[in-house]
């Protein structure tokens, strides 16, 4: 009967997920924000079933598929151009955010030791991922910037936790070693980007050797958990293993399985996301209920004060460092100047202000041991809980109910980079195809009207005009057979083309992903969605 009602619960909390996100839409306010104000209004109900959030459940079920999906989305052309900043952030940031929010924790509460005030700090230096991805998209922010925050994301998670886990393990046995600490953050990372890198190599391996769409795209699913696994068992970092292996995967994906497989996972992998990302930020409202039931130890109004000093030092040190981290390298480095000059100065306060915190926070916080190695109680475990949530709370919602109104306030401009490289994407792709299509006119199985049918397409698209709607031939089966390899030579000539651009770095993979969808449609709709890049259909 246990194992019914929690599923009578996951169901229950699935649906109200769905409702809020439907609800979020309608009043146009970001959906993670308002799930969160949703469950938290949830768990204020009476009669309410209270939702327990298990840290290695968050860590193990909900992190692995988010973090590759993230990674796979994540051009590593643009990756690599913004590593710099990129890492500015990650490491830079968490490492003075969790030096500021300790010093103004162990500042309200004397009797916290500089270990556990660290380990506050760790616990909510990373902004989330999902947070920023979910929420910088679908305000039109800069492209620029979207990369700069999705890539601080990724790895800003492996720096926290390694610090995390060095402060708590100093608590519990009341020995700490900065030189460990570096050594264990090198290896870890090390370890894990290795791991990343091996699993993308064989689900790669694995792809192509099977021919099942259904197969192939329960690979995908499965790499994220193999990855994470392999690098917990072997003590690396399991955020680092995903990142890297969703990075490598994209790479190879165009290549390695047929249209049918890359429209079925991406729908897939849409829809689970979309339901993690939900039931994750409903569960970080519905935590209230959970902690107000386990009671607290602690003064409120000591709690409160905490939350909110902690909270605002955690937005103004991003306040103070973004604008340092943009400047003093370019004041240093005469190259870097010429190179890449400081941004205008709406996107570096935009930058600035996005800092949402989210699942890993809350995660890491519960995550806390209850008892050190001698029995005592972890010494404020209760009220680092409650903070953590409270910075939360405070950055997802003071901070991204403001971001709509701070863009309409900065008038960012419209940022075309996606747009001009999308339409030489498609000048490039069509005229690789005309030269294909040229080369192929001279076949015997090459009928000349569907040749001239295909070129009038293609030279209406180096044109940049709509394409014209054609389909297959409804005569006899040989001159549909006939077509059908015409259209997949040509089809597959653009897909080259593209990953030809994207290699050398003319375009990004979010480019190369959205035109690549053209493609897998139209290979869909003249009966090509088996067929691979490269597969060669017979005479």
């Amino acid at each position: 009967m246990e194992e019914l009602h929690q599923l009578e619960t996951v169901i229950a909390l699935l649906a109200a997920v769905l409702a809020l996100a439907t609800a979020a839409r309608r009043v146009l306010i970001p959906y993670p924000i308002f799930l969160v104000l949703g469950g938290l209004v949830i768990g204020l109900v009476p009669r309410v079933p209270i939702v327990r959030l298990d840290p290695d459940l968050v860590f193990l079920i909900f992190l692995p598929p988010v973090l590759w999906s993230a990674a796979y989305f994540t051009s590593l052309r643009d990756f690599r151009a913004n590593l710099r900043p990129i890492t500015l952030l990650a490491v830079g940031l968490v490492l003075a955010t969790t030096a500021v929010v300790a010093a103004v924790a162990r500042f309200v509460i004397p009797g916290l030791s500089w270990p556990a005030a660290i380990a506050l700090g760790a616990i909510v230096s990373p902004p989330d991922a999902v947070a920023a991805s979910a929420i910088a998209r679908r305000l039109g922010i800069p492209f620029r910037i979207v990369t700069v925050l999705e890539g601080e994301s990724l790895i800003n998670d492996a720096a926290a936790l390694v610090l995390y886990r060095s402060a708590v393990a100093a608590v519990v046995t009341g020995a700490f070693s900065l030189t460990d600490a570096l050594w264990q953050f090198v290896l870890t990372s090390a370890g894990g980007v290795l791991i990343g890198l091996i699993v993308g190599g064989l689900v790669c391996w694995a792809l192509r050797l099977t021919e099942d769409s259904l197969t192939e795209t329960a690979i995908t699913l499965l790499a994220p958990y193999a990855a994470w696994i392999l690098a917990e068992r072997t003590h690396t970092s399991g955020v680092l293993a995903c990142v890297a292996g969703g990075l490598y995967i994209r790479q190879f994906f165009s290549a390695a399985v047929a249209p049918a497989t890359r429209i079925q996972a991406n729908a897939v992998w849409r829809l689970l996301i979309f339901v993690l990302n939900g039931v994750i930020f409903a569960l970080i409202g519905l935590q209230l209920g959970a902690i107000r039931e386990a009671g607290l130890s602690a003064d409120l109004r000591t709690l409160v004060r905490l939350g909110a000093l902690i909270s605002l030092a955690a937005i103004v040190i991003r306040l103070i460092w973004v604008p340092l981290a943009v400047v003093i390298p370019r004041y240093v480095s005469r190259a870097l100047r010429a190179r890449d000059p400081i941004p205008p100065w709406s996107w570096v306060m935009l930058l600035s202000w996005i800092g949402m915190r989210g699942i890993v926070s809350l995660a890491a916080a519960l995550a806390l041991p209850v008892t050190t190695a001698t029995g005592a109680p972890f010494p404020y475990r209760d009220e680092i809980i409650l903070v953590t949530f409270a910075v939360i709370l405070a950055t997802l919602v003071l901070q991204g109910l403001t971001l709509t109104p701070l863009i309409r306030f900065l008038e960012l401009g419209e940022d075309r980079t996606l747009e001009l490289e999308e339409e030489r994407a498609r000048e490039e792709a069509a005229q690789s195809a005309l030269a294909r299509l040229d080369e192929l006119a001279g076949g015997h199985w090459a009928r000349r009207e569907d040749v001239d049918r295909l070129r009038a397409v293609y030279t209406q698209r180096v044109r940049r005009a709509s394409p014209i709607e054609i389909g297959a031939d409804a005569g006899a089966a040989r001159a549909q057979a006939a077509f059908r390899r015409l259209r997949h030579e040509t089809l597959s000539t653009e897909r080259r083309a593209l990953i030809a651009l994207r290699d050398q770095g003319a375009i990004s993979d979010e480019v190369l992903h959205r035109l690549e969808q053209e493609l897998d449609v139209e290979a869909m709709r003249i009966g090509l969605g088996e067929t691979r890049l490269s597969d060669r259909p017979g005479a």
